[in-house]
């Protein structure tokens, strides 16, 4: 993505346009392709995720490599919890399982920072994992 490219809609948010925005989030990672979530992110854009810190695509694109080959069959939901001129708080919660079959309800809280393109240039994001029974699954594949 060139400098001049953007990623609508871009601040200042709008409730509706900050819902989009989520929207938009939501279906890149249930992509569960990496390349196509990194960029939503601008190329030196920082996480902290759980306790991983992040700098970058490259690092954005090898950590969700991972991630998908260990959290199998991943479907995420997020909900708009708050937003500002150029931020964004989500609640979200994740379903997955893991090789031996183990299913987990991941939920947390994400706080989301955009530049003038509409990328995120922050994500700072705070997540639990619950085991749960597979019929206790509540999102869908």
């Amino acid at each position: 993505m060139s400098a001049s490219e953007t990623r609508p809609p871009l601040p200042p948010f709008t409730a509706e346009s900050a819902e989009r925005k989520v929207r938009a989030a939501e279906d890149a990672w249930n992509s569960r392709d990496p390349e196509r979530v990194a960029l939503g992110y601008a190329e030196e854009s920082e996480w902290r995720n759980r306790d991983t810190f992040l700098t970058g695509r490259a690092e954005i694109v090898a950590f969700l490599r991972a991630k998908w080959e260990r959290e199998l069959d991943y479907r995420l939901r997020k909900e708009l919890w708050a937003y500002t001129d150029d931020r964004i708080a989500v609640r979200f919660e994740y379903e997955w399982h893991d090789a031996a079959g183990q299913w987990f309800r991941s939920y947390g809280n994400e706080n989301w920072e955009f530049d003038e393109r509409g990328l995120m240039r922050r994500r700072y994001a705070s997540i639990n994992d619950l085991p749960i029974a597979e019929d206790e699954r509540r999102i869908a594949l």
